[in-house]
């Protein structure tokens, strides 16, 4: 096995133990960074310079005893909507071509305390404003969509490109693509990662959270990431836990949800079996299914619409007056379709939220979490604009990736989403689980536990 193939929790034992440098680690990403990047196109910018140096001082510091914890010589890559000083920050957008970040995002300086290794900037749907991240390709299959807007970052990490990455997710951009290129994506509670210094798509639905190759790895950077910053109005003050899950296996007392609408409606049919063959696992390790009934799912769209795209129209009101023409056009047209929203559109789905947010506490008095498919569909073919469904009715690509992710942003519930099978196209399946908000604890724990009844997962390849 090469460096590059390890998950991080296995380079991070491995480095503790004096078994590989930090150095052997970064070089050996770098050189499979340089092999697939010209076939996948996860990054915006490479920082290769910077990142042996700061191997180099990583494997220093751990030699004079200073070693910093599990992320210390881990390798990242970092979305290009977060700021990390000296590094261009684009968004993925011409309009943003000459930015060149001054200071650290909140994120990005936890990480670099923790001695977490940038290797770059990886590809963004053009201000996070789409579901597939054009510039990319699916790490299983190049004639396919990455998913987005994380998708340079869910494909590094799938490819081998990066042993772990940030993205940020404000209606499924984590969890989207980590479904589709096989690989485990956590949007965490509402404001428990700061997002000082992080390019917005929508307030107050925008989220930063860990793309990963397990469950346990999602939970290191968590730990290393979560905490209070008085410089984001959204940031929570809980209290700072190691999220690293159990060992044990054994899910006894757990009650998992089990939709009976919305979640299982309009999906293939493979990734309704994979899902619900990884929710009857779950049952053998000794949780009980409950059904429940998911409130309010016919407004979940005119919701998540209605609050993103005024938002998003408000942050970019300047630039588009000035420049419209550096948008791409499928952008542009978002954008200027917000400015037709009215002030009582925006109130209303204000409202909705919050109505949507008290049932969705109430569903949970009952359940300690929900299972569900994160996407209805595999990656779907580049240049693919609509699904049909089997009853005939037909749907827009980013408007299916969207629907079974949006919920948790509205309501701003933690969602883990995790690789349960591939279909018989060899394209990976994702199932998510919600749980109650800052309970991410118990989505890790369950996790894990099904992680470890499956055989390893390897790395994608490309074809």
């Amino acid at each position: 096995m090469q460096p590059y193939e390890l998950s991080l929790t296995e380079a991070a034992d491995a480095i503790r133990a004096r078994q590989l440098s930090p150095v052997e680690l970064a070089d050996s990403v770098l050189e499979r960074i340089a092999q697939t990047e010209p076939h996948l196109h996860a990054y915006a910018t490479v920082t290769a310079e910077r990142t042996r140096r700061a191997a180099r001082e990583g494997e220093h510091d751990i030699a004079a005893g200073r070693y910093r914890g599990p992320l210390h010589g881990i390798p990242m890559g970092v979305k290009d909507l977060i700021d990390v000083a000296g590094v261009a920050t684009t968004a993925g957008s011409r309009v943003r071509a000459d930015h060149r970040a001054q200071t650290d995002s909140t994120v990005a300086a936890r990480l670099t305390r923790a001695g977490a290794v940038l290797l770059g900037k990886t590809h963004t749907h053009e201000f996070a404003y789409g579901l597939t991240t054009p510039q990319t390709r699916n790490a299983w299959d190049t004639g396919r969509v990455a998913g987005g807007s994380s998708g340079g970052s869910a494909v590094a990490v799938a490819a081998g490109m990066a042993t772990f990455a940030l993205g940020t997710d404000t209606g499924g951009s984590i969890r989207v693509p980590s479904a589709l290129n096989g690989v485990v994506g956590l949007k965490p509670t509402y404001g428990l990662l700061p997002r000082h210094g992080v390019t917005s798509l929508s307030w107050s639905l925008d989220h930063v959270g860990p793309i990963t190759r397990t469950v346990e790895d999602a939970a290191l950077v968590l730990t290393a990431l979560a905490g209070h910053d008085p410089r984001d109005p959204a940031s929570l003050t809980a209290p700072a836990i190691d999220y690293r899950p159990p060992a044990a296996v054994d899910l006894k007392g757990l009650r998992i949800g089990v939709p009976r609408n919305y979640y299982f409606d309009h999906i293939a049919p493979e990734i309704e079996a994979a899902v619900r063959h990884a929710i009857d696992q779950l049952q053998a390790l000794g949780a009980r299914l409950v059904e429940v009934e998911i409130p309010m799912t016919r407004y979940v769209q005119a919701t998540q619409w209605g609050l993103m795209v005024p938002e998003a129209t408000a942050y970019h009101a300047d630039t588009l007056r000035t420049v419209p023409e550096l948008y791409e056009a499928d952008v542009r047209i978002l954008l200027e379709a917000g400015e037709l929203m009215t002030a009582g559109d925006y109130l209303r789905a204000q409202r909705s939220r919050t109505l949507m947010r008290q049932e969705w506490a109430r569903m949970l008095e009952d359940v300690d979490l929900i299972a569900a498919p994160t996407v209805p569909a595999t990656a779907v073919r580049v240049g693919q604009e609509t699904i049909t469904w089997a009853d005939g009715s037909v749907e827009g690509v980013s408007d299916a990736y969207v629907r079974l992710s949006a919920p948790a942003n509205i309501t701003g519930v933690p969602s883990l989403s995790l690789p349960v099978g591939h279909d018989t196209a060899g394209l990976p399946i994702g199932m998510q689980l919600l749980g109650r908000p800052l309970e991410e604890s118990v989505l890790l724990r369950v996790g894990h536990a099904y992680e470890q009844t499956q055989p390893v997962r390897d790395l994608a390849r490309a074809t």
